[in-house]
């Protein structure tokens, strides 16, 4: 990722910079929806600041960690603290400098989608937890592109490992006052949005973002050999989801 164009990683950086009094937003816009805000201390907080379903994943997390888009690291902080064998991958060069200085022994620049082709230290392993949280599965983008994610996990999931991940049912984001779900004549799946975000003077590129309901995770996953099973619900329609290889 081009550092100038890296609001996230500018956001990151600054804030652990400051020592958490970073002054500026990290501002997330959408075709779809009113601006809005990321508080930048919420990728800095400790287990106990986290929701119920981020602490199940941390708890259920065993063997070779991936931890996918890690941001500043809080995940694969509380991890490694509990001296657990864990590797956190972001595609900021920011994020990655602020993990390595807040003492991620594994913390690498690396796009999810390519993984394996570019840094040894991520090559040819197989992983027994892939996580993928704070909505992280919405990195796919598309329901179309599921398939090529599944894919990739046939060559990095261990064969008895597991994906966690969380994400959210936002159809009541299109539910009116009478309970009715009005959907936008897109041609799409409700929950393909598309945002981009800005960091004082720093803009990003656009970026695809996949909010998926369980049902039709499962759905799609079966498809591609995998169960899922949901282990905990927040308290905002979202969801902790694990994803296991089918059994035969």
């Amino acid at each position: 990722m081009d550092r100038t164009k890296d609001p996230m990683g500018s956001a990151i950086r600054d804030y652990m910079v400051q020592k958490g009094r970073s002054a500026d937003r990290l501002r997330v816009f959408s075709p779809m929806f009113d601006e809005d805000e990321i508080p930048v201390d919420t990728l800095f907080r400790g287990y106990d600041e986290m929701p119920r379903i981020e602490q199940r994943a941390l708890d259920m997390a065993r063997g070779r960690i991936l931890d996918v888009g890690a941001g500043a690291g809080c995940h694969a902080l509380v991890l490694q603290q509990r001296r657990l064998d864990v590797t956190a991958i972001d595609i900021s060069p920011l994020a990655v400098e602020t993990m390595n200085c807040r003492g991620i022994m594994k913390a690498y620049e690396q796009d999810f989608f390519r993984l394996g082709s570019q840094h040894d230290g991520a090559r040819g392993l197989q992983y027994d937890t892939i996580l993928m949280l704070m909505n992280g599965i919405g990195m796919v983008g598309t329901l179309q592109r599921l398939p090529a994610f599944f894919l990739l996990l046939d060559n990095i999931l261990a064969p008895d490992g597991q994906l966690l991940c969380d994400s959210s049912d936002i159809s009541y984001v299109f539910e009116d006052e009478n309970g009715n779900i009005d959907y936008p004549d897109t041609g799409l799946y409700y929950g393909e949005l598309s945002y981009r975000m800005q960091y004082k003077d720093t803009i990003g590129e656009p970026f695809d973002w996949l909010y998926i309901d369980a049902d039709t995770l499962r759905e799609k996953a079966a498809e591609n050999g995998y169960d899922v099973e949901v282990v905990a619900e927040g308290e905002h329609y979202d969801y902790l989801a694990c994803l296991t290889r089918q059994k035969f």
